[in-house]
C-alpha cells in the first residue's frame, strides 16, 4: 500500500512538471497584418502567421509591436510600390480566435461596399522583432 501511494505521488508530480514545461515552451504568437490607405479603396490582409519565440508582456501586448507593422509597411512600400499606407497588426495566442476576428472584419468591409479586399503576397513573412 505504501508503495502505491509513493508511486501515485511521483506520477502526479511528474505529470505536473511535464505539463508546466510544455506550457512554457510554447512561446510565440499569431499575427495578421492589415494595410489601408485614405487615398484608395484597397485594403490588404496578410495570412495568419506564426512568429516563434515571441511572448506577451505582463499587459498581454507584444513587446516592440510597432516593428511588426513597420515590416508590413516596408514590404508594401519597397516591394510593391504602395506609398502612404497605414499598417496595423492584430495578434493572439490562438489561431482560431484570430481567424474569426479577421473574418468578421472582412465581412463588415464587404457589407459596406466600395472597398476591395486583397491578400498580401505569399512572399511576405513577419520576422521576430529586433530587441528580443
Amino acid at each position: 500500500m505504501k508503495f502505491i501511494k509513493i508511486f501515485a505521488s511521483l506520477f502526479v508530480v511528474l505529470t505536473l512538471c511535464t505539463s508546466a514545461t510544455i506550457i512554457n515552451k510554447q512561446k510565440g504568437i499569431y499575427i495578421v497584418g492589415v494595410s489601408a490607405s485614405f487615398t484608395d479603396s484597397l485594403i490588404y490582409f496578410t495570412p495568419v502567421q506564426w512568429v516563434d519565440s515571441v511572448k506577451l508582456d505582463k499587459n498581454k501586448l507584444i513587446p516592440f509591436r510597432e516593428q511588426y507593422s513597420d515590416q508590413l509597411d516596408d514590404y508594401l512600400e519597397k516591394q510593391q510600390g504602395m506609398k502612404d499606407r497605414t499598417c496595423f497588426i492584430y495578434f493572439g495566442t490562438k489561431k482560431g480566435k484570430l481567424e474569426n476576428m479577421i473574418q468578421k472584419m472582412k465581412n463588415k468591409y464587404q457589407k459596406k461596399g466600395g472597398v476591395a479586399l486583397k491578400e498580401v503576397g505569399a512572399d511576405f513573412k513577419f520576422t521576430k522583432a529586433a530587441g528580443y
